[in-house]
């Protein structure tokens, strides 16, 4: 079978495409022939060596798949040979086939596609159990999103809009807040890409500040991290919660706490690999309500582009210089 391979840490250019044996399912694990591949923002950083999971070389990146079962290992009972599945991985997911354990499956709906599929559970699961689990969103309430056409960024738009919030999205073009705005989103603004210097911070923090009528944001969904994060959390409501979802601005900000005393708000970490095994019962009905809405037209994942698995180190460098808008992917078969 064909994969990516990273053999050394390093950007894009790095990766290889090599022929490489087909894996066997062992106890409890199907071989999986990979139909597509979701592309995220991880992806990015764990060829560099610069995510929190550091699997040994050589491996493939990819974390979210899509395909059908193709061989079945001793013990598995919830899915057999022709099933079609998405599947969890964290890496290993540009390639023609993955081995998996079954408990990482999830059945794909008759109504969605592979492309769909494989583009769907990171960042609805990842939004969603952000907004209902560690915020508690409520109707009524006024959501933030920055970054808000990206991959995680449009879930929450779709997903707080679907929970009766107000949404606003902040991007980095006016393009990327009419795609927002498309999805759902009731206001937005254009943010300044690179370093913000105070005079740029502060007005960030003045414009959610305008667009809430002065009170700020209820809940503030944050994958960006970098300058913006403090400028956002400045602009934060009375009792607000301050999600941290991830850094794709590259640098971890320093957050000064008197804001969160001054502001009586929460800053809430949310993990959401780290969930779906220690919350399990909670997951799987998150899951079963995710389904519910994309079977009622709720929610739909944005697949701006596909790629040929050939082109991996193109979507992945699109990814890093920010012109993507929802999802990429790979189309593996």
């Amino acid at each position: 079978m064909k994969a990516v391979l990273c053999k050394e840490h390093g950007l894009p250019e790095t990766l290889v495409i090599e022929d490489v044996a087909s894996p066997e399912p062992g106890e409890g694990q199907v071989l999986l022939e990979i139909h597509a591949a979701a592309v995220n923002f991880p992806d990015v950083l764990i060829i560099q060596n610069l995510y929190q999971f550091k699997p040994d070389l050589p491996f493939s990146p990819g974390g979210e798949v899509s395909g059908r079962v193709a061989k079945v290992g001793p013990g598995v009972k919830q899915v057999k040979v022709g099933d079609r599945v998405i599947g969890s991985c964290g890496w290993g997911g540009y390639a023609e086939e993955i081995v998996l354990d079954e408990a990482k499956l999830l059945p794909i709906p008759d109504s969605m596609d592979y492309v769909t599929a494989s583009a769907f559970l990171m960042t609805y699961g990842t939004s969603h159990h952000a907004l209902k689990n560690r915020a508690e969103i409520q109707p009524g309430e006024t959501l933030l999103v920055l970054g808000a056409a990206g991959g995680v960024g449009l879930a929450a738009v779709e997903l707080g809009k679907a929970m009766g919030a107000r949404v606003i999205a902040a991007a980095s073009t006016e393009e990327k807040v009419a795609t927002a705005k498309a999805h759902g989103a009731d206001d937005g603004f254009v943010y300044p890409t690179g370093s913000l210097d105070r005079a740029q911070q502060k007005a960030m923090s003045e414009k959610i500040k305008e667009l809430t009528g002065g009170k700020g944001a209820d809940v503030i969904y944050d994958p960006v991290g970098g300058d913006y994060a403090e400028p956002a959390l400045r602009a934060i409501a009375w009792k607000g919660r301050y999600l941290v979802v991830g850094f794709a601005a590259g640098d971890i900000p320093k957050i000064p706490l008197n804001l969160t005393l001054l502001k009586g708000c929460q800053i809430v970490g949310v993990f959401w690999g780290a969930f779906t095994t220690v919350e399990r019962a909670a997951h799987e009905e998150n899951l079963a309500e995710l389904m519910s809405m994309f079977a009622a037209g709720t929610i739909k994942p944005h697949v701006s582009k596909t790629y040929a698995l050939e082109d991996a180190a193109t979507a992945l460098n699109d990814m890093a210089a920010r012109r993507v808008q929802g999802k990429v992917v790979l189309n593996v078969r």
